[in-house]
């Protein structure tokens, strides 16, 4: 099988995390792969040197008609089986779907998109069932739309010196990381953090509402307990440093950083976004609150902290239900099966 993978996301972000990270794990099995990016010297850097071809592209839009032309090069070239693309730029510019056309397009969403971008795709992926879902409601049949989760790394990670980042050995810690962007409701963190007088917060991230944020932590009082730390290229070291895991998320199709946490066995508070609400068990797995309620974010922060034996207990039960379904071998075997699956069904159809 061959195999072509398209990025056409940003330089940070948890989609363009998993891609790479799903990128190695196909190389590391053997797939016969290339790698066409929007132009990222990093990000190219990293695949090259887990051994992947890599071609980079602008990816502008429907105009770029350079982009669209040297991605057709390349299919043409390579001649893959299977086309995985994330984003919709990258699934926009590939070829609509024709006899000619020798390989399965496979779009790949990790939200609630617009689908008309996705017109060139034969089958699409949702990485939660409820994303499945929408799919299905907006007119893809049944065994055209999958689900197949997200995967992070599994190995335990040397937890960062608090003292690198001015934080008391004894202090509570909390640690939230994504974009800052309004959708992952770090404000309503700040308001939490303010409710909980014992607690240092490591916020890891980069986005348009930084100084905001910043602006908030010193309103509320908090800003000499508040550590921004700026994007994370491996967040695992962050992670392994927390006593919990904060996800306040109010827009969140999946919750790539629950599967992080829980990975290193960390015990996570969450708002009960989409993606949270289907991934945690409340109670069991982790907590939950509700979407922009600082005060019940504030209290279930504050339980945790108040329990050692009940954070290990949630941490030790999140790292079991990844390692029963968010594992890497688990995760990249099912997108094989399906690649393979649809293959073959593919060449049933066409005798």
């Amino acid at each position: 099988m061959r195999l072509l993978l398209a990025m056409a996301g940003a330089h940070h972000g948890g989609a363009e995390r998993f891609f790479e990270r799903l990128a190695v794990a196909f190389e590391k099995r053997g797939v016969e792969q290339r790698a066409v990016i929007r132009t990222d010297a990093q990000r190219a850097a990293r695949l090259r040197a887990a051994g992947i071809d890599v071609t980079e592209l602008r990816f502008g839009g429907p105009f770029d008609l350079a982009s669209r032309r040297r991605l057709r090069a390349e299919l043409k070239s390579f001649r893959p089986d299977v086309v995985l693309s994330f984003m919709s730029r990258a699934a926009a510019l590939c070829p609509r779907p024709g006899a000619d056309r020798g390989y399965l397009h496979i779009g790949r969403l990790g939200g609630y998109y617009d689908l008309k971008y996705y017109r060139t795709c034969d089958h699409l992926v949702g990485n939660t069932p409820d994303i499945r879902a929408y799919l299905i409601a907006q007119g893809i049949p049944e065994d055209r739309a999958h689900y197949l989760p997200n995967f992070a790394e599994e190995g335990a990670a040397e937890p960062i010196g608090r003292e690198r980042h001015g934080t008391p050995a004894d202090a509570p810690l909390l640690v939230a990381l994504g974009r800052l962007h309004e959708n992952k409701a770090f404000d309503v963190l700040l308001d939490a953090l303010a409710a909980v007088p014992a607690a240092y917060l490591w916020l890891a991230g980069e986005g348009p509402l930084r100084a905001d944020l910043e602006a908030q932590a010193r309103s509320l009082g908090i800003a000499d307990r508040v550590r921004f730390l700026g994007w994370q290229d491996d967040p695992r070291p962050v992670i392994a440093a927390a006593d919990v895991v904060v996800v306040p998320s109010r827009h969140e199709p999946l919750g790539n950083v629950i599967l992080e946490a829980w990975a290193q066995a960390k015990p996570v508070v969450a708002a009960a976004s989409p993606g949270p609400k289907q991934l945690i068990e409340d109670g069991r797995s982790g907590l939950l609150a509700e979407v922009d309620d600082a005060a019940a974010l504030a209290r279930a922060i504050g339980t945790l902290i108040a329990a050692p034996d009940r954070r290990q207990a949630l941490g030790r039960a999140g790292r079991a239900v990844f390692d029963e379904r968010f594992g890497e071998e688990t995760v990249t075997r099912a997108y094989l099966d399906l690649f393979q699956s649809l293959i073959a069904q593919r060449h049933g159809d066409s005798t």
